[in-house]
């Protein structure tokens, strides 16, 4: 009997089952089963696996601080994703899961849902696309639920995600306006009006209305149950207000974020104090409590994944008190913690830089801007600022060490015989020494080399692993590494092995290679001594310049250096102390005349900016006096005449050569150019005048003229932006003209007429093109033009443009020859455009003729 009760039961129960799997019959039974199975498989699984993907996003996460953070965690790709492809496997898992729910439980009778759960599979694969980034695509699931399920309860959080994908579209005016909308139609509470107000925020912020915003993430941080959030929210409220100046109130929104404490993650808190230091009153506030709150912050142990921040700010707050090497130290220990904050790295580096910028160190300067400009991106705003200070030192630092390297050797120059002789024996014994020095450790750590005892190497190795075990060896007490004299000397061996001998200090690891490397090379020539003449005085002593050739050389080299120094540090720097020294310097050497009136007059602009009227009137009267016809003097006299057009002036000189250029003048240009170089030698007008002199070179003599003369542009300023327009020409321009073959091109279109009239024969070009000018206006089937183009010194071409193919060019110009009245009978050749070109660049008419013969 009990067996036939459970087998009917059984029977039932498969009956109940089975009827209830259809999606096509409307009952009590068929809707729950699916509804049920739809919640607590399909969606449980693929929420699930939507969380744990959302932890990943948010764990990959890198915020940058530095600016208003995003209301989301989340890293937006540029790449696009192809249709099947995913970015994250478990948002392809829920989506899967979402489609399986609709496909499998959806109960589509009449036109109408009647799954409760569906709207929920759609909402779960809408915010599946979102998350992988597929914005279109989830934008489409959010909208189906608006239109299918208006009564679900989902709606409100359906509408919200819709505009949080809107938002990611940049679609934020639309967002705002949907938004704004629900929130004043619907009642939101808790989580829904947190999502909703935060997200309004997030559009606000990205159409810059700041103060909007702030009224939505304070309804947003007190709305939402979830702390990592509520902290979240907090910080941003304090950054809005610090970008809109109210510190006070940033101050509270920071106060509110500490408060969470351990509730939230400690960046947020750490960042929080470090937001607040930054807005610290340094003229009202305290700063004995400042500092010892960053003090605190950097000794609690807590803080040490944080303390490249941390460093950062306690080197802002000796920064502030002027104390300049406390806060370099800071600054160096922040990029010790190899911080992976990009911004942060450049910041210290370029604060460190700028400080040795202000004590005039620009080489230095120079070398952290080039490690500030590593850790940015590329072409971005912070980083053309920082390349353009950098190029700026790029000068200051080429002609100081110019300045240096010619200043020694004019010393050593200027020594007697015996000075020389005690100078190089008192720096070879230097060198003997620390060649002496490093084959002492050379041989020491030979000697902590040798092979230990084989027991002895046996029983430190068993020491080893019993430490690692720890567990004792057999039939040997357990001791502490430090307390076995055998591991002790052998761990020894093995350091000077790996590292050789390092002092009991600081960085230790950071000794200089290139240092060790020289006296390593030293040691292994000391064995040599007698036959090394690097330990020999005579051999330095003899590589001083003794020709006057050479040394007059470098003393204009060297007085050129000082000049552009004066000039970098008066109109770049507005260094007018560092101006004033190398002019006055400059002066005491006696240089060549024509550095000597504009130093005089450079001097005189300094001493009136920085007030010594007594010494700008001794410089004035003194230019005025022994230069009365030069254009300073002039100025001098007659201030306001400053301000006119001087035609003597560089400035003048280098546009009319400039129009002569333009007018095909070539030789004129060249000769002009080379006269005023020679002039102007020193005056910024020379690199200008250099660049014109090779364009003119390159028009008259062809490809080869012009490449010498942009490379030696390149070469000899190549810190102006002369130099760098010649390097761009050297780079790009040149490979491209280089090549002298023609081409035969049938798609060409644009064919001329060539006449050559040598050099006796320029006076009748204007005759000519006269007669070709009125056969020309008879023609109205071609737009045909004339122009006069100069080949070189000895060779001028008259040319007719216009013409589309070569047959009808030479067709043309024989029907010139054929008329009856006016014959155009002097010699020609038709060549098309690019040809010409070729021409007129290598100056090679005569392969051209020759092959068309």
């Amino acid at each position: 009997m009990k067996t036939s009760l459970r087998i009917i039961i059984l029977l039932t129960g498969i009956v109940l089952v089975t009827a209830s799997c259809s999606r096509k019959k409307d009952t009590f039974l068929n809707r729950n089963y699916h509804a049920l199975s739809a919640r607590d498989n399909t969606l449980f699984n693929g929420y699930n696996a939507l969380n744990q993907g959302v932890v990943n996003l948010k764990a990959s996460y890198q915020d940058n601080y530095w600016d208003i953070l995003p209301i989301e965690r989340m890293e937006i790709f540029e790449e696009i994703t192809l249709p099947g492809q995913s970015k994250n496997e478990s948002f392809s898992r829920a989506e899967e899961k979402a489609i399986k729910a609709v496909q499998k439980h959806g109960m589509n009778i009449d036109g109408k849902e009647r799954n409760p759960q569906i709207d929920e599979a759609y909402l779960l694969l809408g915010k599946a696309r979102y998350f992988d980034q597929r914005f279109i695509p989830a934008l489409e699931a959010f909208n189906y639920i608006l239109y299918k399920y208006p009564a679900s309860d989902k709606i409100n959080q359906a509408k919200i995600w819709r505009e949080k994908t809107n938002i990611r579209l940049e679609n934020d005016e639309l967002a705002i306006k949907n938004l704004k909308r629900l929130l004043e139609q619907e009642e939101l509470e808790k989580q829904d009006l947190a999502d909703a107000t935060s997200m309004l925020a997030q559009a606000y912020i990205n159409t810059k209305s700041l103060d909007s915003a702030l009224t939505q993430i304070d309804i947003a941080a007190s709305s939402t149950k979830n702390n990592d959030e509520r902290g979240r929210y907090r910080f941003i409220q304090g950054q809005l207000y610090n970008a809109l100046g109210d510190k006070d109130s940033a101050n509270i929104a920071f106060d509110r974020v500490i408060e969470l404490n351990r509730r939230i993650p400690r960046i947020y808190l750490i960042t929080a104090h470090l937001e607040k230091a930054k807005n610290f009153n340094y003229d009202k506030g305290n700063k004995l409590e400042f500092l010892e709150l960053l003090t605190d912050l950097e000794e609690n142990r807590e803080n040490r994944p944080f303390l490249d921040k941390i460093y950062f700010q306690i080197a802002q707050y000796h920064l502030q008190n002027q104390s300049d090497s406390l806060a370099v130290a800071y600054y160096n220990k922040s990029l010790r913690t190899n911080t992976q904050d990009q911004l942060l790295r450049a910041k210290n580096y370029e604060t460190i830089g700028n400080i040795n910028f202000d004590n005039s160190e620009y080489k230095l300067a120079g070398a952290y801007y080039d490690s500030t400009m590593k850790n940015l991106k590329t072409n971005s705003k912070p980083y053309r600022i920082i390349k353009r200070k950098r190029d700026n030192l790029e000068d200051v630092i080429n002609y100081e060490d110019i300045a240096k390297v010619d200043d020694s050797i004019l010393d050593l120059v200027a020594m007697s015989n015996e000075a020389r002789l005690t100078y190089f024996q008192g720096y070879t014994e230097k060198l003997k020494q620390l060649a002496e020095e490093e084959k002492e450790r050379q041989e020491q750590a030979a000697r902590s080399q040798k092979p230990a005892n084989t027991n002895d190497k046996l029983t430190a190795q068993m020491s080893r692993v019993a430490a690692r075990s720890k567990g004792p060896m057999p039939g040997v007490a357990a001791t502490f590494y430090f307390y076995n004299p055998t591991t002790v000397a052998y761990g020894k061996t093995e350091f000077v092995s790996n590292w050789g001998n390092r002092s009991n200090a600081d960085n230790w690891r950071w000794s200089s290679k290139a240092k060790s490397a020289l006296n390593t090379e030293l040691a292994g020539l000391l064995d040599d001594e007698a036959s090394n003449e690097i330990f020999d005085p005579k051999f330095y002593i003899d590589q001083i310049p003794t020709e006057d050739k050479a040394i007059d050389s470098i003393t204009k080299e060297r007085n050129y250096a000082y000049y552009q120094l004066g000039l970098i540090y008066k109109e770049k720097f507005k260094e007018y102390e560092l101006s004033k020294d190398k002019f006055q310097a400059l002066l005491s050497f006696s240089p060549e005349e024509k550095l000597i009136l504009p130093s005089k007059y450079n001097l005189y602009k300094i001493y009136t900016l920085l007030g010594e009227n007594d010494e700008a009137t001794i410089s004035k009267n003194d230019i005025i006096s022994n230069y009365p016809e030069s254009r300073y003097a002039a100025i001098l006299k007659n201030p306001e005449s400053a301000n006119l057009k001087d035609e003597s002036s560089p400035e003048s000189i280098y546009e009319n050569l400039y129009r002569k250029l333009q007018d095909q003048q070539y030789a004129e240009v060249i000769e002009g150019a080379e006269e005023y170089i020679t002039l102007f030698e020193g005056d910024p007008i020379v690199p200008k005048l250099e660049l014109l002199k090779a364009q003119a070179s390159g028009r008259l003599h062809g490809y080869e003229a012009y490449s010498k003369g942009m490379n030696f542009v390149a070469l000899n300023y190549a810190n102006t932006p002369e130099g760098q327009q010649a390097k761009n020409i050297v780079d790009n321009v040149l490979p491209k003209i280089a090549n002298k073959k023609f081409t035969d091109n049938p798609e060409e279109k644009n064919f001329k007429i060539v006449y050559t009239f040598s050099k006796d024969e320029f006076e009748s070009i204007e005759d000519f093109k006269k007669q070709l000018n009125e056969a020309i206006e008879q023609v109205h089937v071609f737009d045909m033009s004339l122009s006069t183009d100069v080949y070189n010194e000895t060779t001028k071409f008259v040319v007719i443009h216009g013409l589309k193919s070569k047959e009808g060019a030479e067709g043309y110009a024989s029907s010139l020859l054929e008329r009856k009245k006016n014959k155009i009978t002097k010699p020609f050749f038709a060549v098309s455009s690019s040809n010409y070109r070729v021409i007129q660049i290598h100056k090679n008419v005569d392969e051209y003729t020759a092959s068309n013969q």
